[in-house]
């Protein structure tokens, strides 16, 4: 518990750090996160029957890091996106020459691991470029909402916890703390917009219950995955934590749908 609490408090301030700093660190740090869970991907689903393409995967998360945070930084125009195109067409040239049993599983476990790593983080960084220019304010409040929904549901389950949520998947979440998540999630989003702005109230509110819900949602799909590879954690990256995908999970299904609803609207 010591070793996860130092390591939860320092995790937080390099959070914070690098999304308040600049954009240029903004955009770099969560690209690059992007690309290590990506790489936690293909490591935990290598098995004797299935090989993602590691360094090819690794390449193309890193592209794709490149040229999205490069188009929202002005660096360059969406249209160089296409140049990820070859790489992608790699995969499959490359699976020619490996002389694997079932390649197409190596490939499909490969492209699911860029999917499920890498573009959930290249939305989140996004969040920062809404109007076209840099704005902290959405991210770091995406934060704080994730880490209240997590608090709340926590707290909500200890103490009122008893009706299983998932408990195929999760045996320990509840529906109430499901609900006291969320609940949190809103009480805190109700003062953003007096700290931030940028949103009104109400987005800031249908944030929150995104986050809320589908961050809870994002917990248990990394749970399920998890539990058919028969690991505790995705990585040790994160002393106490586990790894990327263990600490990010909520993000993994949350970001991509708020920056949809906040493009929408």
């Amino acid at each position: 518990m010591k070793t996860r609490a130092i390591t939860g408090f320092f995790f937080i301030i390099v959070l914070v750090c690098a999304t308040i700093f600049n954009q240029y660190v903004f955009a770099t740090f969560f690209s690059l996160v992007g690309v290590f869970a990506a790489r936690e991907f293909f490591v935990i689903t290598t098995t004797p029957e299935t090989k993602p393409l590691k360094t090819v995967g690794i390449l193309i998360a890193l592209g794709l890091g490149v040229l999205v945070s490069g188009y929202f930084l002005g660096l360059s125009p969406l249209a160089y996106l296409a140049a990820i195109v070859p790489l992608f067409a790699l995969l499959f040239i490359s699976s020619l020459y490996l002389k694997r049993e079932k390649p197409f599983h190596d490939i499909a476990y490969t492209i699911l691991g860029i999917c499920y790593g890498t573009i959930p983080f290249l939305f989140f960084v996004g969040l920062g470029f809404l109007d076209g220019s840099f704005n902290f304010a959405v991210p770091m409040g995406f934060l704080i909402m994730l880490w209240a929904n997590d608090t709340g549901a926590y707290l909500a389950g200890r103490a009122f916890g008893r009706t299983k949520l998932f408990e195929r998947i999760s045996p320990n979440k509840t529906w109430e703390g499901f609900i006291g998540g969320i609940l949190l999630a809103v009480a805190i989003s109700l003062s953003l917009q007096y700290f931030y702005g940028t949103l009104s109230r109400l987005e800031w509110v249908c944030i929150a219950v995104i986050i809320g819900a589908f961050g809870t949602l994002g917990d248990l799909v990394e749970s399920m995955l998890k539990r058919s590879l028969g690991i505790k954690d995705s990585g040790n990256i994160l002393p106490g934590h586990g790894g990327f995908l263990d600490r990010f999970d909520g993000l993994l299904m949350a970001a991509p749908l708020v920056y949809i609803f906040l493009m929408l609207i």
